[in-house]
């Protein structure tokens, strides 16, 4: 079994792992760090340090009533990507332990589009 970072927990809820194929566990929120366990797999884990987290990513629709899903970016070791049954609760959670100026929102579907649009004619020139 895999040993815990947090010393104090402050958040336990199912979630989804995004990580190579789809991964269901649980997301375990504390003092020390941001933590998914697999269900069916206990080799299969993720730990995030505090210290560790760069931004905190959330892909917002319908203007702030539905989140279906958030990324854990870090310092050194890319992008993790999570859902959650309330999402809400959990970047609550999580913005006790990050900075809310290091909690983003993603890019709508329309931004992506346009800025590859801008960046196709920019190169032409």
């Amino acid at each position: 079994m895999v040993e815990s970072l947090n010393t104090k927990v402050d958040l336990v809820m199912d979630a989804t792992s995004y990580l190579g194929l789809t991964d269901y566990g649980k997301i375990m929120i504390g003092d020390r760090g941001f933590e998914f366990y697999n269900d069916r797999d206990p080799r299969k884990f993720v730990q995030i340090p505090w210290e560790e987290v760069d931004l905190v990513i959330a892909s917002v629709l319908l203007g702030g009533k539905w989140i279906p899903r958030y990324a854990i970016q870090t310092k050194k070791n890319g992008t993790y990507t999570f859902s959650s049954k309330n999402p809400k609760v959990v970047l609550r959670a999580i913005r006790n332990y990050v900075d809310p100026q290091h909690m983003v929102r993603s890019l709508s579907f329309f931004q992506v589009l346009s800025r590859g649009i801008k960046r196709r004619f920019n190169k032409q020139k």
